[in-house]
């Protein structure tokens, strides 16, 4: 019984096949062989923990970047920084903790829990945000005020932080090996209330994105009426926060969909490799997060340039923020 303990061995997520489920590749193998898949799942955390800790640098150092959409954005960096840094916690937890500990597991499987929830709930925040940066244009600025979104954020994280204590709390299966989802060691019937919760809130993050859009399209036939350079400047604004939008939404669909649904049909006695091929790409998602947000709003990119060259180029527009940028 020592023995296939031994050979199965610790692991945070992504889960290793129970032993005889098939499951093979999953941990380190004979000799201290190091998984190809843990390795990139490592190499990705510490890119995502790299590009999303030059944002929150950004946001931290420049005093102009203050206004609560840039507090949103900084949520979500910090969100898919923590989510890079448990997935290299994770690695070290499989192949350099020596002897294994439980308390180490399950403390990188709640780092990744809680990282990860932090970023969807960000993004669901930044839908809402912009949801009501068009339908309450007027009175935006002044109900949005940082106090309020400082107070709902820290909210936020308060929630993502006791979902990442479940694990600790005995939501998790080392007592069961046959209880265990992919999500290992969180067990298959939990790993399937998180997955259904997932799916309902990318379900209202997508109808808040189908509100946007039919806004967006009434301020547009309003503005093909006027004719108003104004009403041409927020289109141009309009179409640039849609845009962005769905860059985020679709990108954030193709990457944590899938896997969503395999944790709601799988469990540990799955192929890994399965696991793995669905989780690198979800994972991914905090890597393009930073380059199709955070680094394509203006201000930052004006940021980054003062911070790298001390000059802004040219070519940067002077227009004025409005409460439909991104």
């Amino acid at each position: 019984r020592m023995e296939g303990a031994a050979c199965s061995g610790p692991s945070a997520w992504p889960g290793t096949a129970a032993p005889g489920g098939g499951g093979g590749g999953g941990g380190a193998g004979a000799g201290g062989t190091v998984n190809p898949w843990d390795i990139a799942l490592c190499a990705t955390g510490t890119a995502v923990a790299g590009e999303n800790a030059l944002v929150l640098a950004v946001l931290f150092y420049t005093p102009s970047l203050r206004a609560p959409m840039f507090l949103l954005i900084g949520s979500l960096a910090l969100a898919d920084l923590l989510a890079g840094l448990g997935l290299v916690a994770n690695f070290a937890v499989r192949y350099l903790l020596r002897p294994p500990s439980e308390a180490a597991e399950l403390g990188a499987a709640g780092l990744l829990l809680a990282a990860f929830s932090a970023s969807v709930c960000s993004l669901l925040a930044i839908t809402v945000d912009r949801y009501l940066s068009l339908y309450n244009a007027l009175t935006y600025h002044s109900e949005r005020t940082l106090g309020f979104t400082c107070a709902m954020v820290l909210l936020m994280w308060l929630l993502c932080l006791g979902v990442g204590l479940l694990p600790l709390l005995g939501w998790n299966c080392l007592r069961d090996q046959s209880a265990c989802s992919i999500l290992r060691p969180v067990t298959k019937d939990n790993a399937a209330v998180l997955a259904v919760t997932f799916l309902l809130l990318f379900a209202l993050m997508m109808q808040l994105y189908l509100q946007i859009c039919k806004i967006a399209f009434r301020h547009a036939q309003q503005i093909a009426v006027q004719h108003q350079f104004i009403a041409t400047a927020q289109a141009t604004s309009t179409r640039k926060g849609l845009s962005t939008l769905s860059l985020i939404l679709g990108t954030f669909a193709l990457c944590w969909i899938p896997f969503a649904i395999y944790s709601l049909v799988a469990d540990s006695s799955y192929p890994v490799v399965y696991t793995y091929s669905l989780a690198l790409p979800a994972t991914c998602n905090s890597l393009i997060n930073p380059i199709i947000y955070a680094f394509r709003n203006p201000d930052i990119q004006k940021s980054l340039w003062l911070a790298c060259c001390g000059c802004i180029p040219s070519t940067f527009s002077s227009r004025p923020r409005t409460s439909s940028d991104v």
